[in-house]
This record gives structure tokens, C-alpha cells and sequence, in this order.
């Protein structure tokens, strides 16, 4: 009867908490596809427009802002695989004086909160001329403690007989890293990817001090500028342009929701 009264009281919990969660969302999709006049005025037969995401396309330049997104995260997934791939393979296969210190000193990174070093950063950008560029919004991110970590767990799991094999049958350390660990670890590298995918393309605070034109702003910082001076207070066209931005990582959820949560558990990670 406990139990049972508890399932209920948890269940019930976890509605009102989805709801609460929900309602931001669901207000955004309400006025977005809705005349401006209805933002605030809920009216079950009130009419529905697509309006609203075509003037706000043409407000800002938003295509571009995509491109630069896309632009970016590619930059910086394809460092990070290739980065952290090599730290990690290098600390699982070859052992070395000060391995465990250095693998120390990668794990202190995790404690590290970016926005601890954006002055840091900032300043080092300023002196080598990067800043206001897609480049030096990517270059902090270049490698990650969190990515070397998780590949290095991963490629402990991996049979030696495997790797010896390998090597048997004449097979150097770049071909067994690329034709033993990498294809094994394939779940983690979709998971990390997936990960690496969705804070980038909402990572706001260092793309907004890093940059200061049009031309290189990815999508969060574009979203901010055309909320806060180009469209005012119409919460239709701004409610818009937020669904044409978080759009893609929904759908990107949606499809791939079984697998980022299958990798992760076979990943390890709770």
C-alpha cells in the first residue's frame, strides 16, 4: 500500500515538474505560430500563421548565422575525435614516465569551469589576432579533458589479445588504433558527438564576447542581438526565430533519442 501510494505521489511529482518545464516551450510554439495580437490572448480558434518565421528570416540574416554554427561545430568535432582520440590511445598503450601525473593534469581540467578563463582567452586571442573570427571561437575548445577521459575508459575495455593479434600480423600502432580501438569504439564516439554537438550550438557567453560582427556569429548570439534591438518586444517574431534555431537539435533529438541514450549507458556514464 506504501509502495503503491509512493508510485503515485513520484508519478504525479513528475508531471507537475514536466508541465512546469513545458510551459516556457509551449508558449514560444503558441505565439510563434500566431498573430502578435494573440501573445498574450489565448483563444482556442485564433488563427494560424506562418508569418511570423518568414519576417523574422528576413529581419536578420539568419542563414548565416547557421552557416557559422555549422561551420564551427564541425571545426570543433572533428579536433576533438581527432585530439582526443591520439591523447587517449597514447595513455592506454604506451607506458611512460609521469603518465598517471599528466592524466592527473587532464583530469583537473574538468574542474575547470570555461567561464573561469574567458579573460584568459580573450586576452590571448586579442594578442594573436583571432578575435572576431569563427576560428577563435573554436580554438578553447579544440581538445577536451571530458572527451580524452571518456575514449581512455573506453579503450581500456578493448581486448589485448586483440591488439597483439594485430601486431602479428605486422600491423603498426597507427593501423591498430584505426582498424581496433576506433572501430569498438563507436557508440562513444556518437554519444561524445551528439554531446559536443548540443553545447556548442548553444554555447552563448564565449561567442558573444569573442565576437562583434554579423559575419561571424553563430546562431545563440544572433537569436540575443535580433530579440534585443531588431524585433523589440513582439514575442511572436522573437518566439520564431527561437523555434528556427532550437528546430534542428529537437528533430536531431527525436531521431537519435534511442541511440544517445543506448551509447551513453554503454558507455558508462549515469
Amino acid at each position: 500500500m506504501t509502495s503503491g501510494l509512493n508510485r503515485i505521489a513520484f508519478t504525479t511529482l513528475a508531471f507537475v515538474l514536466a508541465a512546469v518545464w513545458g510551459l516556457p516551450f509551449l508558449y514560444s510554439v503558441w505565439t510563434a505560430f500566431h498573430p502578435e495580437r494573440y501573445s498574450a490572448n489565448f483563444v482556442w480558434n485564433a488563427p494560424i500563421t506562418l508569418s511570423n518565421f518568414t519576417e523574422a528570416w528576413a529581419a536578420a540574416p539568419f542563414a548565416l548565422y547557421f552557416l557559422n554554427t555549422v561551420i564551427l561545430i564541425v571545426t570543433v568535432l572533428v579536433a576533438n575525435l581527432i585530439l582526443c582520440t591520439l591523447v587517449a590511445y597514447a595513455f592506454v598503450r604506451y607506458r611512460f614516465r609521469w603518465a598517471g601525473f599528466l592524466f592527473s593534469l587532464v583530469m583537473v581540467q574538468l574542474l575547470i569551469s570555461p567561464e573561469i578563463l574567458i579573460v584568459e582567452n580573450y586576452l590571448t586571442l586579442s594578442t594573436i589576432g583571432l578575435t572576431d573570427t569563427i576560428i577563435g571561437i573554436a580554438l578553447p575548445y579544440l581538445t577536451s579533458a571530458f572527451g580524452i577521459f571518456l575514449l581512455r575508459q573506453t579503450f581500456l575495455t578493448v581486448p589485448k589479445s586483440l591488439d597483439e593479434a594485430a601486431q602479428i600480423e605486422g600491423a603498426g600502432a597507427w593501423r591498430v588504433l584505426w582498424t581496433v580501438y576506433v572501430p569498438l569504439a563507436r557508440p562513444v564516439y556518437l554519444a561524445y558527438g551528439l554531446v559536443s554537438i548540443s553545447f556548442h550550438w548553444n554555447n552563448f557567453l564565449w561567442p558573444l564576447i569573442v565576437t562583434n560582427s554579423p559575419e561571424v556569429r553563430p546562431v545563440t548570439v544572433g537569436l540575443s542581438v535580433f530579440a534585443t534591438v531588431e524585433s523589440g518586444i513582439e514575442w511572436s517574431l522573437v518566439n520564431a526565430a527561437t523555434l528556427m534555431t532550437t528546430a534542428p537539435l529537437i528533430i536531431a533529438f527525436l531521431i537519435f533519442q534511442r541511440q544517445f541514450v543506448a551509447n551513453f549507458m554503454r558507455a558508462g556514464i549515469k
